[in-house]
């Protein structure tokens, strides 16, 4: 399995890079996790966009689905155009969140997607396949609902967690996984309740009680220092930690 950071920034870009996206990719299938603001430029650095068999978005916040826009219009007016639609996986609720987004550029609200993209919504408690990826998902603690996603390929495992405070539930969807993708949007500090991000010594915490081989922490904004993140998720983890930036590749066998 590759893993390829497409957008590693939080809901603010850092510059020059995208906010969350995270292209998951065996020899035969591609699925992107994510597309916030400028992911499809970046895509297009590790994959051609139009070959992705299907797009995961964890939560319906801005900084995790707003280029499904410019994708649309890449497929609509780009050189790359696809025989089929492309499939595009919501959480629950997420059309209806979309509709207005839609509405905005076409007056009307979804059809402004349908010429190119298949849209539902995935069921979370179900397994969803799509190549020879096996997709899982589990509810994640943020501001509204969202789901940590994990992939499975063969020995291969990734569990991403979308944006989370510190959850059992998404501790558990990473139980032994071969790389834990997980936020650190607080980076040294912490936050008032209600709860919906993690620092980076709760992600290194998670990432200890599940017994992943090795964390890469994400979702974080310019003004952090990179190698204090990893050296306070290394007070908590045992294993290999790095901090994610845009283009990273992680190979997973």
């Amino acid at each position: 399995m590759r893993v390829v950071a497409v957008g590693s920034s939080a809901s603010v870009q850092r510059p020059g890079r995208a906010c969350s996206a995270y292209l998951v990719q065996t020899p035969s299938t591609a699925v992107l996790f994510d597309a916030g603001s400028g992911a499809v430029g970046n895509l297009q650095l590790a994959i051609e966009y139009h070959a992705l068999d299907a797009l995961v978005v964890s939560h319906m916040h801005a900084d995790h689905f707003l280029d499904l826009v410019p994708l649309r219009y890449g497929l609509t007016y780009g050189p790359l155009r696809r025989a089929s639609r492309m499939p595009v996986w919501l959480p629950p609720g997420g059309i209806r969140k979309l509709q207005p987004i839609a509405a905005a550029f076409d007056g009307e609200g979804v059809e402004f997607f349908e010429p190119v993209f298949d849209i539902g919504e995935y069921d979370p408690r179900a397994m969803l396949r799509i190549g020879d990826l096996a997709l899982s998902f589990a509810p994640a603690l943020h501001y509204v609902e969202a789901y940590a996603i994990r992939a499975e390929a063969g020995d291969a495992s990734l569990t991403y967690s979308g944006d989370t405070a510190p959850c059992d539930a998404v501790v558990e969807h990473a139980r032994d996984a071969s790389l834990f993708l997980c936020e650190a949007t607080l980076a040294l500090g912490s936050e008032a309740e209600p709860r919906g991000h993690c620092s980076a010594r709760e992600a290194g915490a998670m990432a200890q009680r599940a017994n992943v081989r090795s964390l890469a922490l994400t979702h974080y904004h310019a003004d952090t220092d990179t190698a204090a993140l990893v050296e306070a998720a290394r007070t908590e983890f045992a294993g290999d930690v790095v901090a994610v930036d845009d283009g990273m590749e992680f190979i997973l066998a």
